[in-house]
């Protein structure tokens, strides 16, 4: 079975999770964008989504769904988004789609947050994926110097021959070779760093259910 199949089962199964008649929040990346795709269909449900970035709010907005500013809304029942990894406490790696800010912003913001991931996003140590930390650009070089105590190996995320710029206008340095084993202790640590905007470690807000598509069918994950 296919990797973008089990996208498509677990953004199909998300659908239970759609809040009638109320604002939904959405992710960013190819297993959000099949969901958004699939939201399209019963979009009428909806009164409208808060996006995690410009990319999905085009997307969203291609199938007509109504996109609201999250400083005009006052409760999202639900956030609905991928991981790039995630382990088995609801901890998850975000940002490999350079939208971990605005994710983590609607994450906290949400009453339930529902990952949806396929098999290969779970594992048992987290850090085999880079880690990302969103960073102003006039640190960058500061903040991956801090970094390298960690263990790991922060690099500059590029786009051709510049760096790659979120929707924030800043940069990303992505850590390679972490292995996480206190991820809410890294969390706070990379946080409080100034010129650092945010880390994308979801460790004290993680995912409350996980929908994981296997070749057996959609799991159901349920976090405490």
């Amino acid at each position: 079975m296919s990797q973008d199949t089990l996208k498509l089962s677990v953004a199909r199964a998300a659908l239970a999770f759609v809040p009638e008649g109320k604002i939904l929040g959405v992710g960013t990346g190819t297993t959000a964008n099949f969901f958004i795709d699939e939201l399209g269909k019963i979009k009428d449900r909806i009164t409208g989504a808060v996006a995690s970035s410009e990319a999905t709010a085009a997307r969203l907005r291609s199938h007509d769904i109504k996109v609201l500013d999250l400083n005009d809304v006052s409760a999202i029942p639900v956030y609905i988004d991928g991981a790039d990894e995630i382990n088995q406490q609801g901890t998850m790696i975000k940002g490999g789609g350079g939208a971990l800010t605005r994710e983590k912003i609607i994450a906290s913001a949400a009453d339930k947050f529902v990952c949806i991931a396929d098999e290969s996003k779970l594992v048992s140590t987290l850090g085999a994926f880079p880690l990302p930390v969103e960073v102003i650009p006039s640190a960058h070089a500061l903040i991956a110097r801090k970094l390298l105590p960690f263990g790991g190996k922060p690099i500059l995320r590029m786009n051709g021959q510049a760096p790659y710029q979120t929707d924030n206008g800043n940069f990303i340095l992505d850590i390679h070779q972490l292995a996480i084993t206190n991820p809410v202790a890294l969390e706070n640590e990379i946080n409080n760093m100034p010129g650092v905007v945010t880390v994308g470690l979801f460790a004290k807000r993680g995912a409350d259910i996980c929908l994981l598509g296997a070749a057996g069918g959609v799991k159901t994950l349920t976090f405490q």
